[in-house]
């Protein structure tokens, strides 16, 4: 669940101007507008960080380059889907980050780096499959469907799915750690907990398993 707060953070800060452009064109049909005001909030939101000089990541540049470039493509030749496709791009550079193997490891707590990591692995690519869905729907969405219907299901797709899967990831990984550290032998099973630090509710049950 961890991964995915993080993970979803990541995410709506970096698609906050797209998310601007979307409600401003909603309410105004005027998407000249919307796109300065979208690229305006890009630019606001890597000022914010440099004065309170915190590190900007290569996403966040990215992101305020896509801002520019796609904004600046809609003034110009008025076409809202400019804006639109730049979600399916973060998709694909998040999809491609979570090709790394581990990259969910520092998202997990001792115990579960010690008995599952293998699992977190497989779960971390079905995250980035996921993340290559999203990029591709929201592409055909931003070339063959309306504004309304493209909002309207990357909405209900992009909470439903990341939700799901971080619940089930979450419930996979974890099993499977409990039931690897009841199959342990005792000892070494006592030296892993003391080891890790583990302070789960279930720890007395575990060991007495």
């Amino acid at each position: 669940m961890k991964a995915f707060l993080q993970m979803a953070r990541t995410l709506l800060s970096d698609l906050a101007s797209s998310f601007l452009f979307l409600i401003l064109y909603a309410l105004t049909s005027n998407a000249v507008l919307a796109a300065c005001l979208g690229m305006a909030l890009g630019l606001v939101q890597i000022g914010v960080q440099l004065v309170r000089k915190r590190p900007v990541d290569a996403m966040e540049w990215l992101s305020l380059f896509l801002v520019i470039a796609s904004g600046t493509a809609t003034v110009l030749t008025t076409d809202p889907r400019f804006v639109l496709f730049k979600p399916s791009v973060i998709y694909t550079i998040v999809g491609v980050v979570m090709l790394r193997p581990g990259w969910m490891n520092r998202y997990l707590p001792a115990i579960a780096k010690a008995t599952a990591a293998d699992v977190a692995t497989y779960v971390g690519l079905a995250w980035a499959a996921l993340m290559f869905i999203s990029a591709g729907l929201n592409a055909y969405l931003a070339l063959n469907a309306d504004l309304a219907t493209w909002a309207t299901v990357m909405t209900i797709f992009g909470i439903a799915t990341k939700v799901a899967l971080s619940i089930a990831g979450f419930a996979v990984i974890r099993a499977t750690a409990r039931r690897r550290i009841r199959s342990m032998p005792a000892a070494e099973r006592e030296a892993l907990i003391a080891a890790t630090g583990w302070q789960n509710p279930a720890t007395k049950s575990v060991q007495s398993a």
